[in-house]
């Protein structure tokens, strides 16, 4: 069975392919580099949302093409007891070295033409301090579940404890991670413009 990690460096290399682009063109869409673009193909690594947008904008799909199984076009439910045993999503914090840090369990997966995409994100313990900040269009909400959370968002900084919440345009440089590296987990709302 593969990992979702797998899914997606495959997804955009069909993608890309199946619009005969190279990943030169796709780097020079996207303003990554075509090392980045090739090992995120390749699942040397797979980064944060940030250039995972990027990618899909270059292709011009939708992000949640790269992470969708089918498509449905009615109501999508996600039960409990599948999103604990389905495939979840790891990214890293923006480079090949950097450990993983965030778990995503999409809740919407199979939906068809949606331009918001929810996650239940389970943020890992981690000691890294430098964190790189990232910035991609439209919005995004996040709903503390458990634990403390701490989002750079510009030059401030915000600590979210369990029932906060906040909601941010995405455009400004932000992350994401759990307060004083401990492990948390948030319901976080990604919106897209299309």
């Amino acid at each position: 069975m593969a990992n979702h990690h797998t899914i997606v460096g495959f997804k955009i290399r069909g993608i890309r392919e199946s619009k005969n682009l190279s990943i030169e063109e796709i780097s020079e869409r996207s303003g990554l580099s075509a090392d980045q673009i090739a090992s995120i193909e390749n699942d040397q690594y797979l980064p944060s949302l940030g250039p995972l947008i990027k990618i899909a904008r270059a292709l011009g799909v939708r992000l949640g093409t790269f992470l969708d199984d089918s498509d449905e076009l009615g109501p999508v439910i996600c039960r409990a007891e599948e999103r604990e045993r389905d495939l979840s999503i790891s990214f890293s914090n923006g480079s090949a070295e950097a450990r993983k840090n965030m778990v995503y369990h999409s809740l919407a997966r199979q939906k068809a033409g949606r331009s918001m995409e929810p996650f239940i994100i389970d943020i890992q313990p981690s000691e890294e301090k430098d964190f790189k900040l990232s910035a991609h269009e439209g919005e995004e909400f996040i709903f503390v579940m458990e634990g403390e959370v701490e989002i750079s968002y510009g030059k401030e900084t915000y600590v979210l404890r369990k029932g906060d919440s906040i909601f941010y345009d995405s455009i400004v440089e932000h992350h994401v991670h759990g307060h004083e590296g401990k492990q948390a987990r948030i319901l976080a709302v990604v919106y897209i413009p299309f």
